[in-house]
């Protein structure tokens, strides 16, 4: 599956458009690296990717299996290290009180590592850069 979002920024220090098919969003940077914070940074971004892909896909499996589990909330920190090139990311999931029937545990556990963006970050990644002039 292919995606193609494009990002504007004029001349307001990191403010950037983003706009992917008909939707879009603001990214910013944070007021003390010069931003003006209207928007997630680049990083909340990313981990935004694997906490909604991972909400969605168990949603899907969870309705799938009629499972009566009306809330799914992930949090995901990410920790960056760039001085050693690595990257750090925490997931957890709740599930806003719900009853987690002994079994399901190891199945949810399962699922979430399903998760496309989880397999895409834990994959061989390529980015080429070309220039449009």
């Amino acid at each position: 599956m292919a995606v193609k979002v494009k990002a504007t920024l004029g001349l307001e220090k990191y403010y950037t458009e983003v706009i992917a098919g008909e939707n879009s969003l603001i990214t910013d940077e944070p007021v003390k690296n010069g931003g003006g914070n209207k928007g997630f940074n680049p990083y909340e971004i990313l981990a935004t990717s694997l906490a909604s892909c991972t909400a969605a896909t168990l949603r899907m499996y969870i309705e799938r299996k009629g499972w009566n589990i009306p809330e799914i909330n992930v949090e995901v920190e990410l920790e960056n290290y760039p001085h050693i090139q690595t990257a750090q990311f925490t997931r957890t999931i709740s599930f806003g009180g719900a009853v987690i029937e002994p079994g399901w545990e190891d199945k949810i556990h399962k699922i979430a590592q399903g998760c496309p963006v989880h397999k895409i970050l834990n994959g061989n990644i390529e980015i080429q850069t070309l220039l449009d002039f």
